[in-house]
């Protein structure tokens, strides 16, 4: 019976051990596209959606979708967050002031868009943790092309990836920010 207790109890410690060695998206600070530092953990209490995004490629007319879908629910505590990224077809090969003023001017993009990062070489430590398992707790994701999908629930754990043919209007995730 002692063996039993110890054992169990072991065992409750290294689960709450690995519990609480995962960060959660509110641990991580990056930069936004205008260079200012933009602090996850402001986003407690909100359903989050983090795309790669990039301004020529096939996948870029989802920014419309992705800002409607913004408007509707940015006041239901849903923020999308866009990371620019030009590891896939050098597809994002411009400036922040480039692509703010390409999401500006083509889609009229009001949801944070953040510094350009990458993803493949060298990841920026958001995309790792959004990929790897061990970070997270949850998945490992490969992110093959633009406009990849993480679903973050309200207290900063990641909840489901969606690959770029998910549109940002899918019942998916619709069903997700309203929690149906």
């Amino acid at each position: 019976m002692k063996k039993l207790f110890i054992l169990t109890l072991t065992l409750f410690a290294m689960s709450f051990t690995t519990l609480t060695l995962t960060k959660s998206l509110h641990d991580f600070k990056v930069k936004a596209l205008d260079g200012t530092d933009f602090d996850l953990s402001s986003l407690k209490g909100k359903k989050v959606m983090i795309v790669n995004t990039a301004s020529e490629c096939g996948y870029t007319p989802q920014y419309k979708d992705l800002e409607a879908l913004y408007e509707k629910y940015k006041d239901k505590n849903f923020v999308i967050l866009g990371f620019p990224c030009n590891d896939f077809g050098g597809q994002e090969p411009g400036s922040s002031k480039d692509i703010q003023t390409f999401c500006t001017k083509n889609y009229g993009v009001t949801f944070p868009m953040m510094e350009k990062v990458s993803i493949v070489n060298n990841p920026a430590p958001i995309y790792k943790w959004l990929t790897t398992k061990a970070e997270n707790g949850v998945l490992d994701a490969t992110v093959k092309w633009n406009f990849n999908k993480f679903l973050v629930d309200e207290n900063g754990h990641l909840v489901k990836y969606c690959p770029s043919g998910t549109l940002p209007m899918s019942d998916e995730i619709v069903k997700w920010i309203e929690g149906k």
